[in-house]
């Protein structure tokens, strides 16, 4: 049976739970004090309040005691290295020494190509050495694309594509001008750009060009009320592009209906794609490709 106190303030009686911390230390729960009674606590510097509970930290100022997930912090500081911190805030627990020697040895061969001035995006990494390093966000391993802000009287800003590393995409134009151009009506911003010598800047290649690199698609979502866009990493599934819509979509996956895109322009209809054999049924780890039509069948 649950613990209680007993609280008496004039006539009124009320009972409060009692609260055992992670570390044992038991707690009176006054969260419905105020809602019973129309009483708060006064406790100056909260010495006596326990604002939250946690079993990750524990903190007790008065010994001096800081423990992440029970072990102390002080072991932090004398004993892990990086590598065994970060297992420990990804897993929760430090590693053994099997574990922590396995990914010493994934992450040993990268840690020498850094030290030579090479990138991670230069490296064709293992499946154990993405894993390894996919909580370290490290930035030589994300993708790079570079965009330059020249001035309006540029005429030649493809002379700062020398400034980049052949690998690395570049885009040098004025934005300043770029907004202006925005804000004018089509009809006025072609008389402008013709009159000036101006050629606007392809922006939707450069948006192209931004998913490319960041390994990113777009996909669709159409119904009788909206069409809506999606985000989805390439060599993303069908189950992944379920879940980006609705989670009852992933959990009650049954199929994907399949067609491609030009198969539907060529035929005109989903009656003949179907006439033609082009439908397909596709399971949940079907890789989505460019040009798809899904339809998913679900529970």
């Amino acid at each position: 049976m649950a613990e209680k106190v007993t609280l008496t303030i004039g006539d009124q009686t009320i009972e409060l739970p009692v609260v055992v911390g992670t570390e044992g230390e038991r707690a009176i729960d006054i969260s419905e004090l105020r809602a019973k009674t129309g009483m708060v606590t006064y406790d100056p510097s909260f010495g006596n309040t326990a604002s939250c509970s946690s079993a990750i930290t524990f903190i007790d100022g008065d010994k001096g005691i800081l423990r992440y997930r029970g072990i102390p912090i002080e072991q932090f500081v004398d004993k892990p290295n990086f590598v065994e911190v970060a297992w420990l805030l990804i897993f929760g627990r430090l590693p053994n020494r099997d574990e922590l020697q396995h990914e010493l040895q994934a992450l040993l061969p990268m840690q020498q190509a850094l030290e030579f001035g090479r990138t991670l995006r230069q490296l064709e990494l293992t499946p154990e050495q993405r894993r390894a390093t996919k909580a370290f966000q490290l930035f030589s391993d994300k993708p790079r694309l570079v965009v330059i802000n020249t001035s309006d009287a540029e005429d030649h800003p493809e002379r700062f594509s020398s400034l980049t590393p052949p690998e690395t995409p570049s885009f040098a134009f004025s934005l300043g001008l770029e907004m202006e151009l925005e804000q004018m009506e089509p009809t006025e911003r072609t008389e402008f750009c013709r009159e000036m010598e101006v050629h606007p800047f392809d922006r939707d290649h450069l948006i192209r060009c931004i998913m490319d690199t960041s390994g990113q698609m777009l996909f669709f979502t159409a119904g009788d009320k909206e069409v809506r866009t999606w985000m989805i990493q390439k060599d993303g599934t069908a189950l992944e592009a379920a879940a980006n819509i609705h989670t009852d979509l992933a959990q009650g996956f049954i199929r994907a209906e399949t067609m491609k895109v030009a198969d539907l322009v060529r035929l005109g209809s989903e009656r003949e794609i179907k006439a033609h054999n082009l439908l397909r049924q596709e399971p949940k780890d079907y890789v989505i490709q460019d040009d798809d039509i899904l339809f998913i069948r679900h529970n």
